[in-house]
């Protein structure tokens, strides 16, 4: 009853570092290390290289994130478990393998899940898009994935399995902590939803990785942040009770205190009462943070209800390109001459290239563009202009940048450093399926 399961957060998002989860793997005695990895924006992108042949379609630095730490978790007995599966995860589990095998550690148990893939159901049912509130059959867009948000319980079947790594594509990013903790310390996922509720709170509070040791909470003049560097992951020693202490290594730079706790509790929480996910309904109201030692803060108090009977499903719709160009200006009246440059390009790509006006997209860096017109710094010594367009054809992106490159002989005066590119958009949506219309499968090979 008084044993804690420690695990780490070995990455908070695709392009995460690797070098923090190799320093946990190696010096933080983990019983599991988790790579969390698939955001909505990163599937639709592994979507768009599984359809388009253009790279793996699980996550591009995953097999880097093995080779970097496998040698050091089988070492230790750390189990690792990742949603790095994306869109393709069983390509991924299959190098898992090769990675295993090159490493020497044969033996080690790779699981992949599978069914979060729920694109022939959705076309079935034709559900309501939350974005648009209406049904998918009215969509203008082509659709080419959706994926529903898995809970803890595949990853459960697959740790029971005696699995050394678990991959998964689209699961919720706290159920890859919540997962763990359950099996480790047999929690009911159908009845202990205050204990679930728990497990969610620190999984919330570690998948965002270097965000709860000072990196998003770091300002140099308010909030510093000390050795950010060298920043180091968060890891958690969490009780049957779900309680936990939340931690990082002593040698890595970085600073966890109650106040960059407090910051990453309420990161992306719209209601504290209700954190919906696909194993509970969180209640963080009455979350209690306090410091337990430097860089330790103990994490108590998260309730729970009962989970809900949809899941969520992100959805993945061709929707076109975007072209972009950018340019920069510098010294005196460098705001005026974007502003010329910028009325130049987009006349053409109306008058000349058929472009509809309402397509173009016009930003001056450095004038406030990030504070979208609400602050406009005319003075500013430099400005760097960015025309982008979301359009249906191919050579209407193409012609965003090339209007821009021209610029360089057809003025105005003293415009460089241009760039320009084009990407394929997949246009992201969200809708829910019901529970019985998501299968999921659990497969395990040993190297």
């Amino acid at each position: 009853m008084t044993r804690t399961i420690r695990l780490g957060a070995g990455a908070g998002f695709a392009g995460d570092r690797i070098d923090p989860a190799v320093e946990l793997a190696q010096h933080a005695n983990l019983d599991y290390l988790i790579f969390e990895v698939l955001g909505e924006r990163t599937i639709a992108a592994a979507h768009a290289r599984r359809i388009g042949g253009t790279g793996v379609a699980y996550d591009s630095l995953l097999e880097r994130r093995f080779e970097a730490t496998l040698a050091h978790s089988r070492k230790s007995d750390t189990t690792i478990i990742t949603n790095g599966g994306a869109a393709d995860p069983e390509a991924a589990g299959q190098m898992a393998l090769r990675v295993a095998r090159a490493a020497g550690l044969l033996g080690t148990k790779v699981a992949v899940v599978t069914g979060d893939d729920v694109l022939e159901a959705i076309r079935a049912l034709d559900p309501v898009l939350w974005e648009t509130g209406k049904p998918l059959s009215a969509e203008d867009m082509e659709l080419v994935s959706a994926n529903a948000y898995l809970g803890a319980e595949p990853i459960i079947e697959a740790l029971n399995a005696g699995a050394d790594i678990v991959i998964a594509g689209r699961v919720a990013d706290p159920a890859l902590y919540l997962a763990p903790i359950a099996y480790e310390h047999q929690w009911d996922l159908a009845n202990d939803w205050d204990l679930l509720g728990n497990g969610i709170l620190v999984g919330h509070l570690l998948e965002c990785a270097g965000q709860i040791t000072g990196g998003y909470y770091a300002d140099p003049v308010t909030k510093p942040v000390p050795d950010m560097e060298t920043l180091g992951f968060p890891f958690a020693d969490v009780a049957r009770d779900g309680s936990a202490l939340l931690s990082k290594l002593d040698h890595c730079g970085g600073s966890l205190t109650t106040r960059t706790a407090a910051e990453q509790l309420f990161y992306e929480v719209a209601d504290p009462h209700a954190y919906v996910t696909p194993d509970v309904v969180a209640d963080f109201s009455k979350v209690q943070l306090s410091e337990a030692g430097e860089n330790t803060v103990r994490v108590h108090g998260a309730g729970g209800h009962r989970k809900p009977e949809q899941l969520k499903v992100t959805l993945g719709f061709k929707g076109g390109w975007i072209g972009e160009g950018q340019i920069s200006y510098a010294g005196p009246r460098a705001y005026e001459r974007a502003q010329l440059a910028a009325e130049i390009v987009t006349h053409r790509l109306v008058a000349i290239h058929g472009m509809s006006a309402e397509s173009i997209s016009v930003e001056y860096i450095g004038a406030g563009a990030a504070l979208r017109g609400m602050s406009t710094n005319q003075e500013g010594i430099e400005i760097r202009l960015r025309v982008s367009a979301r359009v249906d054809q191919w050579d209407h992106a193409d012609a965003v940048g090339w209007e821009i490159e021209a610029l360089y002989t057809n003025g105005p005066a003293a415009g460089g450093g241009v760039r320009r590119s084009i990407q394929e958009v997949l246009a992201v949506r969200s809708c829910y399926i019901p529970r019985e219309f998501v299968q999921t499968k659990v497969q395990v090979e040993e190297a």
